[in-house]
């Protein structure tokens, strides 16, 4: 006798299969109800925590077609013990990739005010900045940054990209900033006084960073209010010691490093 299927949907009616992915640590995917991006981090029963780039975790029902992995819907499914391991995170975030050669030097290029600017942004970024073969050098303070981006002379194939400490409407670098109207350089920047307070107070072991009063030198001022012996240089090393990635920055400077290395790199 001929047996028949006991599923009477018609062919062209059933959902095409989806490929299932093993939910490893580190695999980055979209959450479509929501728009949520993130690397999985843990992966429990019927369950997938996300962590997207500023550290915000979601927690997701691993349901079928449930997610996006690179623009494709894919079913994720719990690792099998002993599974092959994703791809190592560069501090940024990114996927690493390993025996990368840096790429040979743009013309563009990305300034930023200081050397603790400049430092900081190698620390997180330095992986991503030699793969697209971006250089970053400081200014020293922004007073003569009309006069500098005149003599870089940015183009359609050296573009510049300018990171700006306290830039905040009304002051002095937001002045400056606005004078600079190259449609070939972009110089955005963060609110906080010093790149120092764009590292995370926790990741340093303090409640937050100490107001330090007008007239005062602020970093002097910061040494004192937090018991550190008052010497800039020793502090700034402490504080960059505790940066190990980008979830130990502020997503306001996050935000605007991405925004030039993007703009920077733009074909």
């Amino acid at each position: 006798m001929r047996q028949y299927s006991a599923d009477l949907t018609p062919p062209w009616k059933k959902p095409k299969p989806v490929p299932e992915v093993a939910a490893e640590p580190g695999l980055v995917v979209e959450e479509p109800g929501t728009g949520f991006c993130g690397a999985v981090i843990r992966c429990e029963a019927g369950t997938v925590t996300l962590e997207d780039r500023f550290g915000k975790h979601r927690v997701f029902p691993m349901e079928p077609r449930g997610f996006l992995l690179e623009g494709r819907v894919v079913t994720l499914v719990r690792p099998a013990p002993g599974g092959p391991v994703r791809p190592a995170r560069t501090a940024s975030g990114s996927v690493a990739v390993p025996g990368a050669r840096a790429r040979v030097a743009r013309a563009g290029r990305i300034y930023v005010e200081g050397r603790h600017d400049a430092e900081l942004v190698e620390k997180v970024w330095g992986d991503d900045l030699r793969i697209e073969g971006v250089v970053v050098e400081y200014l020293e303070g922004v007073d003569d940054l009309p006069s500098i981006v005149s003599e870089f002379a940015p183009g359609p194939d050296a573009r510049l990209g300018v990171l700006v400490d306290h830039l905040v409407p009304g002051s002095k670098e937001w002045r400056i900033a606005q004078s600079v109207t190259s449609e070939h350089a972009l110089v955005v920047g963060h609110p906080y006084i010093d790149i120092w307070e764009a590292v995370k107070p926790s990741s340093l072991g303090v409640q937050a960073w100490p107001r330090v009063p007008r007239g005062q030198d602020w970093k002097t001022g910061v040494c004192r209010a937090l018991g550190w012996p008052e010497n800039t240089g020793a502090a700034w090393q402490r504080i960059l010691s505790g940066v190990h990635s980008y979830k130990d920055l502020e997503p306001e400077l996050l935000g605007r490093v991405e925004e030039l290395i993007d703009f920077v790199t733009a074909p």
